[in-house]
């Protein structure tokens, strides 16, 4: 097939169904501050999610960052520099400092076998990344967190349509927090939610998100602006109609990059994980430049020269930010770095045709030497 194959490709409903979802908003010229799409989105995602307390807000970010604001935390918050910059600026932000955990090897996921050496009488936080939809080691980040008395504080921005052991990833830690971003298998435009067990957080969190205001004439507290407005709920509302199919296509297409693929020397793909039903937001591959003869770079500029856009993600790590230079030591988490430096996540959406699978991984194989 021709064309340039882009890594992402957001998933996106008939027009004509969106186009009816949204044809009541020209009615009401109701289209945000909490209107109909948002309040029923907001009740049909907690169906979905399988929880009793949600909130939505204007994206993946500032769900993250108004919540860590909501819990009043101050100290220092244990977290990973293997995630998108989103989540140590969330931290930062909040007058935070940030303590990097090291990775595991298996998932790339939080090591919390280092965990309890990093905290001290100033951690007050634990915030995890769940990792291209792997899913952290939850049940050890909650003894530990119980132990110490840490809040936790999950980024689930991958793992929308996920569950473990049955449950949403919405179920788990004092809350969650999920990006619905274009390039997300699940989006809303843009657009986040959080999942939270204290009712107190979720009227913090809704202060934050409305400056503060609960009546005509009632601003109680200082908030900022991150509401979610009603083209993105209706959006969400059409999109929510469609996302077991659209998992299942990602599935189909995953499969056929692990038929391609696998047993290849040198190339390691993404871990299947037990008692988790995956959304296939990602397809990393670690490449092992000794083993397969070529490193992740050359194999990415061999794709691009291919009109193929693959993603070096996540690099480089967030603790080498030129905005933190000289601040935190990268080999106090060296697995991370080592990922950082040979994963290249390939393109992946429910729409993309086997056909440019083996595209893709012709080109891929065609490096090995």
């Amino acid at each position: 097939m021709s064309g340039r194959i882009l890594v992402t490709h957001s998933s996106m409903p008939p027009i004509e169904e969106y186009i009816e979802e949204i044809r009541e908003l020209w009615d009401t010229h109701w289209l945000t501050n909490m209107g109909a799409k948002h309040k029923k989105f907001q009740v049909q995602l907690k169906e979905y999610m399988g929880v009793e307390q949600l909130d939505l807000l204007v994206n993946g970010h500032m769900a993250l960052e108004l919540t860590i604001q909501a819990m009043n935390l101050q100290g220092e918050v244990i977290t990973t520099p293997f995630t998108f910059a989103s989540t140590t600026h969330a931290i930062v932000r909040n007058g935070l400092e940030p303590v990097f955990c090291d990775i595991n090897p298996q998932d790339y996921t939080m090591d919390v076998s280092k965990l309890e050496d990093l905290i001290t009488d100033r951690t007050c936080a634990i915030i995890p990344v769940h990792v291209y939809g792997n899913i952290c080691n939850i049940e050890e980040i909650e003894r530990i967190a119980v132990k110490y008395g840490l809040k936790v504080i999950y980024d689930a921005a991958h793992t929308f349509g996920e569950t473990y052991k049955g449950k949403s990833l919405g179920a788990f830690g004092d809350a969650s927090c999920f990006s619905f971003h274009a390039t997300k298998a699940f989006n809303t435009i843009e657009g986040g939610m959080v999942c939270y067990k204290d009712r107190e957080i979720g009227e913090r969190l809704y202060n934050l998100k409305n400056f503060g205001i609960r009546g005509p004439e009632v601003v109680e507290s200082v908030g900022a602006n991150a509401k979610m407005n009603e083209f993105q709920a209706a959006m969400g509302l059409c999109n929510l109609r469609h996302v077991e199919m659209e998992i299942a296509k990602r599935r189909k297409v995953t499969e056929h990059y692990r038929e391609n693929l696998k047993g290849i020397d040198g190339i390691r793909l993404n871990v299947v994980q037990k008692d988790v039903e995956p959304n296939y937001a990602y397809f990393p591959v670690v490449f092992d430049e000794k083993a397969f003869g070529a490193s992740r770079n050359e194999v990415f500029f061999a794709l691009d020269k291919q009109e193929i856009s693959a993603r070096k993600y996540f690099h480089p790590l967030t603790n080498t930010f030129d905005c933190f230079h000289g601040k935190f030591d990268v080999n106090r988490t060296p697995t991370a770095l080592h990922i950082s430096r040979r994963v290249l996540t390939l393109p992946l959406y429910a729409d993309l045709a086997v056909e440019d699978v083996d595209r893709i991984c012709e080109v891929i194989r065609s490096c090995k030497r």
